[in-house]
């Protein structure tokens, strides 16, 4: 269990960036509410496959010292199929772009949510990981059953939501961050 958890004290720094990643995703896509497709597909794509880079690496890292470690991985491996998808694809219409988007969301946020109920008894602020999940899941129901919203809506919403995931990422980072100084000092954890 004490490996588990110096693993993933000692990989805060990856939530971290991925909470900077949703963060200047969200920014972007707010200050130009109106990219072409193809730039909305591509801007998509670079912030799926970073995600899903560092959501795998997680993943891998955590086999052995975490039992549902594969589904960090596969919430990692979808981002990266689903970016090269979108980079493969770039001219694909706004509705499908809407329900790759969708899926993604449905998935990232269904592995999410197993990944925190494994972490419930461990450590503290695994909330966040299920809401964020919550979130993910919400939103991808929301895409797929309003699927005629407009561009300009989509942009805004999906703004919005990589803001907040990016923030809760932040948070969580942080509080592994403090624990593992916590721990640190206590000696539970070498450096």
């Amino acid at each position: 269990m004490l490996t588990m958890l110096a693993q993933l004290f000692r990989n805060w720094w990856q939530f971290a960036v991925r909470g900077v990643l949703a963060i200047v995703f969200g920014i972007v896509a707010l200050i130009w509410p109106e990219p072409t497709k193809v730039a909305l597909v591509l801007l998509f794509a670079v912030f799926a496959l970073l995600d899903g880079l560092f959501t795998a690496a997680t993943g891998i890292e955590a086999y052995g010292a975490f039992r549902q470690w594969w589904a960090l991985l596969l919430e990692g491996l979808t981002g990266i199929v689903i970016a090269v998808s979108a980079f493969i694809w770039p001219n694909t219409a706004a509705n499908i772009l809407l329900y790759v988007i969708a899926a993604w969301a449905v998935l990232t946020g269904v592995f999410e949510i197993m990944a925190a109920i494994e972490l419930r008894n461990v450590i503290e602020g695994e909330s966040l990981m299920i809401l964020h999940g919550v979130l993910m899941v919400t939103v991808g129901i929301l895409l797929f059953l309003f699927p005629a919203a407009s561009a300009m809506v989509l942009v805004w919403a999906i703004g919005i939501y990589a803001i907040t995931v990016g923030i809760m990422e932040m948070i969580f980072a942080f509080r592994l961050r403090g624990l593992l100084h916590k721990f640190e000092t206590i000696g539970a954890i070498s450096a």
